[in-house]
């Protein structure tokens, strides 16, 4: 199979949707912006062997490439208008594509994201996405926002995709049945589209967590010129911490939220006077949103400059600093 069928056949997927005039065929994709929008575009590359096993599903690694950049476009409050995908191949393996393929229209369809072009080629498997999507101008969410007195949130549960990975690595002994329960959340996890797109006009800011919370809280702390105090009181029992590591003990925990990475749950701040909303957007989107922390003036009287320079705290149940450092997963580090 060359490389044209290749593509007439896995990667041509229907691109009449609003704003996509010419899709997949041309040299380029012509998309038409509404009136009144911002464009949001991201892009993220998986590679095998750095971002995902050799003998992962092709189905839900489908479905993974395109979710974690819709967890970007989330995190801005964005909608999705289309995407474009560059695959590079050491061979044609059709029953590999085949499966890949509909695990990438799966999530392209559910979430109303067209493919609108790309490439294709021969060598290592990587997998690289680009994003676009529409947010109201004026009204999308960024990592700067964050203002002191501001609640800080998490929606979902964290944590489950670093203990899947230290599971299947080894590294890590859970109890039976615990890795099949939570393995989903490491290798298909969940855009956030709708809670982040109703977050305009609550969140003052907001980012999604694939590096672990407390790298990931840092950055958004630099961003917003302010740092961060967490409570660490809801890492023990709490609705952001699933039932497949409650088991766990309070270290580890500690450890798989504050550095574990992929979970593309969306971290997000807000004044105290949307409480009252947030808690009943989480009940009307049947999805947990925990608040786990306060942002603090950057000249709070606090002395951190051993932990990130001061930008991230975590506090036991005493309010006494935890010596933790904050971590974000670096690919060259």
């Amino acid at each position: 199979m060359g490389e044209f069928e290749l593509i007439d056949k896995y990667f041509k997927f229907s691109s009449h949707a609003q704003g996509v005039s010419v899709g997949v065929g041309d040299d380029c994709a012509l998309l038409a912006p509404t009136p009144g929008m911002q464009w949001a575009v991201s892009t993220d590359m998986l590679v095998e062997g750095r971002h995902f096993f050799a003998d992962v599903d092709p189905f839900t690694l489908g479905q993974k490439s395109l979710a974690v950049n819709l967890s970007d476009l989330a995190a801005t409050g964005a909608m999705p208008r289309g995407f474009t995908l560059s695959l590079s191949l050491p061979s044609v393996q059709e029953p590999w594509l085949a499966q890949f393929s509909k695990g990438l229209q799966d999530l392209s369809h559910r979430f109303g994201c067209p493919l609108v072009g790309g490439d294709t080629t021969r060598g290592p498997l990587c997998i690289g996405i680009t994003v676009m999507g529409e947010v109201p101008s004026g009204q999308a969410l960024l990592r700067s926002g964050a203002k002191a007195g501001d609640d800080l949130y998490v929606s979902g549960t964290l944590g489950d995709a670093r203990a899947a990975l230290l599971a299947l690595q080894g590294e890590l002994r859970l109890e039976p049945g615990v890795l099949s329960t939570i393995r989903h959340r490491l290798e298909a996890p969940t855009p956030r589209l709708s809670l982040g797109q109703r977050l305009r006009g609550l969140a003052s800011a907001a980012m999604d967590l694939s590096d672990g919370l407390s790298g990931d809280l840092a950055k958004m702390m630099k961003a917003s010129g302010t740092r961060a105090q967490l409570q660490t009181n809801w890492i023990g029992q709490s609705p952001a911490i699933s039932p497949s590591l409650q088991t766990l003990d309070f270290e580890t925990r500690l450890s798989l939220v504050a550095s574990g990475g992929d979970d593309y749950e969306l971290l997000f701040a807000s004044p105290p006077g949307a409480r009252a909303a947030i808690e009943a957007l989480g009940a009307e989107l049947q999805l947990s949103l925990t608040r786990v922390g306060e942002v603090m003036a950057s000249s709070g009287a606090l002395e951190l400059d051993k932990i990130n320079s001061g930008l991230v705290v975590f506090l036991d149940a005493h309010q006494q600093v935890l010596e933790l450092k904050a971590q974000s997963f670096d690919h060259f580090s």
